[in-house]
């Protein structure tokens, strides 16, 4: 059996997530976890006992035995980690988005794609198992031809100011992942949008977006994404579901962030299928990404940097197609402070910031 030591850089909400991951992934060895905070690094000392804690990721990038980094920082700090990683001859599993600017993440993509390493990045909706049921039921035929999908995903998530500032506002930072996903579903590339977005609580930037245009091939969408759901509301939920209408039939998705629930009504079939939610699907990632370094043949499911760049670049369109529009703001700042104030105590929450020891 293999063994694949890895390196994670960055130990916040993400390279916990990916931690346990690696740790119950039989091909993988942690060698090393490293985080610039010492608080972050007390708590990697007693999730990793079996890893090196270190502070400077120079050490990492320096050790011959790692073959993987997993780059679980922000965004700002990406490019220089990958520049690193393909020096060393390093196979490298990033977050998204690659880099704080959309020049920096195609020059990325350039490095990555003129290197002997493989490379993926976690846009994690692509190996969702409630979406390879959909694509799987238009590949049957069971909708006739795709021609509209509506995706919606509104949480009280990351409020504004609360940190990702190098992501950017939230229809770029989450968003991104929604804009690659009909893409995936399209296999087309973006023609039009048109964009309307707004500033909750007046913060600089809109906190809610909807979108809506088309594709090369005439498949029409729109997409509602915001992290303004109800963010004081006593018991706190979402609105979250995907929708496929074909010339015949449609399917959709809704979640609970527990179960997935598929719903297929096709010509020869109606199908009804629940099953676990499935969560950031880390463990399909690096499934993927042992797949490929022991074949040296790229999964043909492992995102690339060049999907995520695609994604970020058109995210970042619809924002600005939103800022040429009344991008009107409506709430207050003492509100949004109230909101800080409330995530701040919450012990379970969406979109909650680590909090180190207390959050274990």
């Amino acid at each position: 059996m293999m063994n694949i030591k890895v390196g994670i850089i960055g130990f916040g909400r993400m390279g916990r997530y990916y931690l346990k991951e690696f740790q119950s992934n039989p091909y993988y060895e942690v060698a090393y976890v490293c985080d610039i905070d010492e608080e972050c690094r007390a708590l990697a000392r007693k999730m990793a006992p079996e890893a090196k804690i270190v502070a400077d990721e120079q050490q990492i990038f320096e050790d011959p035995q790692v073959q993987v980094v997993a780059l679980c920082a922000m965004a700002d700090s990406r490019p220089e980690q990958i520049r690193k990683a393909v020096a060393a001859g390093k196979h490298i599993i990033a977050e998204k988005p690659l880099a704080d600017t959309i020049e920096r993440e195609w020059e990325m993509v350039e490095l990555v794609e003129n290197a002997p390493v493989q490379s993926t990045v976690n846009m994690y909706l692509q190996n969702a198992w409630y979406h390879h049921e959909m694509r799987n039921a238009i590949d049957r035929g069971e909708l006739g031809e795709l021609a509209i999908m509506r995706i919606c995903h509104m949480t009280p998530g990351l409020a504004p100011g609360e940190g990702h500032e190098a992501e950017g506002p939230s229809f770029h930072d989450c968003g991104m992942h929604y804009v690659n996903l009909a893409r995936w579903y399209a296999r087309s590339e973006y023609k039009t949008w048109h964009a309307q977005g707004m500033r909750m609580w007046a913060w600089k930037d809109p906190w809610w977006l909807q979108v809506h245009g088309t594709f090369d091939n005439g498949i029409v969408y729109d997409i509602t994404q915001g992290f303004v759901y109800g963010q004081l509301s006593k018991e706190q939920t979402h609105n979250s579901y995907v929708e496929l209408i074909g010339t015949k039939g449609f399917c959709r998705m809704t979640h609970d962030f527990k179960t997935a629930v598929v719903d297929i009504h096709g010509v020869t079939e109606t199908q009804h299928i629940e099953r676990p939610f499935g969560g950031k699907n880390i463990d399909r990632l690096i499934e993927e990404m042992a797949s490929s370094i022991k074949t040296g043949v790229r999964d043909r499911h492992m995102p690339s940097f060049r999907d995520s760049a695609i994604a970020s670049q058109n995210a970042w369109n619809m924002l600005e197609d939103a800022r040429q529009h009344d991008l009107p703001a409506i709430g207050t700042h003492e509100e949004l402070e109230e909101i800080w104030e409330y995530r701040r105590n919450l012990k379970d929450g969406y979109g909650l910031l680590p909090r180190n020891n207390k959050n274990v």
